[in-house]
């Protein structure tokens, strides 16, 4: 039997309009065996707007995963989101892995925000000021950490990367290439390539492309305005690889 994966990412919920979220997370029951968040969670990363991402998830039978993206680190009060999600029971990670079993298959996710920093003729140099190669060295933390995540998760049979940047700019195609190198950076592509996960969600670039590859890995931006709907449902089985999206 597929394991059901609904993800979507952007969603940027405000406390102005609590109801559409909870209406669109609510359709997921009986459609989705795992829900998959993939950063900006809020419109500006305030409790008050978090609260409303938590009221949407307390509808959803099915586990929900979910990392934060910049926007929710907006506020400085990424601690206070993170509490309220967790108190929700969403599963909130940030350079950390979790497993669950999900139709009789046991999946394995790492989740990290993920950083900037460049692609291909663009990267970000170990070098110059102390400020800068501290930015450099926070992505080389994310890089770490998805390669520790995927060695700790490797016996699942379903493995699954949940980042808010973009590993590769195969899913930015769309967006200006002037700002490419903050949307994410393929130095997160690495380790992905590596382990070769089953699947791989991404956010953040609002006007980019929905599929992409990091060589044998599918890589999907679920950004709400690249999906033009609230979520997309993958299917996913054993140790396969991602089946068409069903929706």
């Amino acid at each position: 039997m597929p394991v059901r994966i609904a993800a979507a990412g952007d969603v940027h919920c405000r406390e102005t309009d609590p109801d559409t979220p909870r209406r669109e997370f609510a359709e997921l029951n009986g459609k989705a065996d795992l829900v998959m968040l993939a950063g900006d969670l809020t419109t500006h990363g305030q409790p008050a707007q978090a609260e409303v991402l938590a009221a949407a998830c307390r509808e959803v039978e099915a586990p929900v995963f979910t990392v934060l993206g910049n926007h929710d680190w907006h506020c400085d009060q990424a601690e206070e989101v993170t509490a309220m999600l967790r108190e929700a029971g969403v599963i909130v990670l940030e350079r950390g892995t979790a497993t669950c079993e999900a139709a009789g298959v046991e999946i394995g996710v790492v989740g990290l925000k993920g950083f900037v920093g460049g692609f291909s003729g663009s990267h970000l140099p170990d070098f110059g000021e102390p400020l800068l190669r501290r930015v450099y060295r926070e992505t080389s933390d994310d890089v770490e950490a998805l390669d520790a995540g995927l060695r700790e998760i490797a016996m699942c049979p379903i493995r699954i990367v949940l980042l808010h940047y973009a590993p590769t700019d195969a899913t930015l195609a769309g967006e200006p290439p002037g700002i490419w190198a903050f949307l994410g950076t393929d130095r997160l592509a690495a380790p992905i390539a590596e382990h070769e996960p089953d699947l791989v969600l991404h956010g953040h670039a609002h006007a980019g492309t929905f599929e992409g590859r990091i060589g044998a890995v599918p890589v999907y931006n679920v950004s709400v305005p690249v999906l033009r709907q609230p979520f997309w449902v993958f299917e996913l089985q054993g140790a396969d690889r991602a089946t068409a999206p069903i929706h």
